[in-house]
């Protein structure tokens, strides 16, 4: 099939990529100029694991093509994938300008039939909003469908070619046969394409990620709570997670959440209810707990170092959000930046691909290390932000000799306490006791 991605954030550029790895002929278009340049060339602009190979084939191959002619793009498309940015807005909710604007393009444009895909995050609605920018200016049959992504940062590729399920909001059968034949590839094992209208599919979306966002809120109370009453949050998890209902995922407990997802589109849930006259309590109390839980560690190391931390350097491992990405988007570590150094401290980072996204976003306020010893060099301590794979074997007396101090803040319990008991460190993480070198 020929297919038109419009955007190539992180969802456009993983879309694009998949679907051409399936034969598809793909052309992606974005506006700005030196992107598409840069992937013409066979650059990939953002880190995503395995993306990269894909990425180079399909472009070797001639299935996948860069541009930054919307006509161009249009031209032989049967089904035009909106994957554009749905910012949030002063007032919380998803900034749908550049959708609209786009399909109102697309609609000047058109000379065929064709199904627009919104593949964005938006809110309920969004799809008859869609249908009216672009019915304003078309003059030929179209469809407008909801199809919302599932794809966790690190994990997109995997995600995207091995869906647990594919959701597609849709009431024009001529509309559902297109998506049906083009995911047919993707669910060969089985897991299934659910069909239902395009309101459903945009409130799939937000509630999946809210419960998600919920989980893990909920999992970070417990441990909060353990520290007050001297139970270990690891026990409780995994006497948790043992039960089927439950599920052991998401029930890690840490500084909080962050990513380009689940904080906005948990923010534009909320804000969705109270315009449809709904207060979301459960969502309200999420967005609450998240926010303090960012800096769930300073108070920790404010008592350890008797309340002020003026002329202290700290170590940081980790600055994206999450492991395997290069996404800083709301990353906890950059609120625990802004935190130290209001207190009169100073950080050296290192992060494996997240340090120039926060030297763009943040400039030189702290040292970028070259590796994560290197962080470690003069430092009264270590921070831990994101749980990178290199971070939870690395050699103990190296970073035990590197620190002022053999003292650790683990925002992601990455450790066992009896190993930094052993190892002779002062260690402190979350929902688990203090181990005192």
């Amino acid at each position: 099939m020929n297919i038109a991605v419009v955007g190539t954030g992180y969802v456009g550029l993983v879309t694009g990529t998949c679907f051409a790895e399936t034969g598809n002929n793909v052309v992606c278009v974005d506006i700005n100029a030196e992107k598409v340049k840069m992937m013409k060339e066979g650059k990939v602009p953002i880190y995503e694991p395995h993306l990269d190979v894909l990425f180079e084939r399909n472009i070797r191959q001639g299935r996948l093509r860069f541009t930054t002619d919307l006509a161009e793009a249009l031209e032989k498309a049967q089904i035009v994938f909106l994957a554009l940015p749905t910012p949030p807005g002063e007032d919380g909710s998803a900034d749908l300008s550049y959708v609209l604007n786009a399909a109102a393009d697309i609609g000047k444009l058109m000379t065929d039939y064709k199904v627009l895909v919104d593949k964005s995050t938006v809110p309920v609605g969004t799809a008859e909003k869609v249908t009216d920018a672009v019915k304003k200016h078309a003059k030929v049959e179209f469809d407008v469908v909801s199809n919302p992504e599932f794809l966790r940062e690190g994990f997109a590729v995997d995600d995207f070619l091995k869906p647990d399920r594919v959701v597609v909001g849709t009431s024009s059968e001529r509309a559902r046969k297109l998506m049906e034949e083009l995911y047919k590839p993707f669910v060969r094992q089985g897991n299934p394409i659910i069909f239902m209208d395009e309101r459903s599919a945009e409130l799939t979306k937000y509630a999946a990620n809210a419960f998600l966002a919920a989980k893990i809120t909920f999992m970070n109370e417990i441990a909060n709570f353990c520290e007050a009453v001297g139970a270990d949050v690891d026990k409780v998890r995994i006497g948790m997670g043992s039960d089927s209902r439950i599920g052991k995922r998401f029930l890690f407990p840490g500084i909080g959440y962050g990513g380009s997802c689940f904080p906005k589109d948990v923010q534009a849930l909320a804000k969705s209810g109270k315009e449809a006259g709904y207060d979301f309590q459960i969502i309200e109390s999420v967005m609450k707990v998240n926010e303090e839980q960012k800096t769930a560690l300073m108070p920790k190391i404010k008592k350890h170092y008797g309340g002020s931390l003026k002329g202290k350097h700290f170590a940081m491992w980790g600055l994206a959000f999450k492991p395997d990405t290069d996404d800083i988007r709301e990353a906890p570590a950059l609120y625990m930046i802004d935190a130290l150094l209001k207190e009169g401290a100073t950080v050296a980072a290192f992060d494996p691909e997240g340090m120039k996204n926060v030297q763009k976003m943040k400039g030189d306020i702290i040292r970028y290390a070259h590796d994560e010893y290197d962080a470690l060099t003069g430092a009264d301590a270590l921070i831990i932000c994101t749980e990178w794979a290199e971070f939870r074997t690395p050699d103990m007396e190296r970073v035990k000799g590197s620190l002022k101090q053999p003292v650790i803040f683990d925002g992601r319990n990455l450790y066992e306490l009896e190993t930094m008991q052993e190892k002779g460190f002062t260690y402190v993480s979350i929902g688990r006791n203090v181990v005192n070198a």
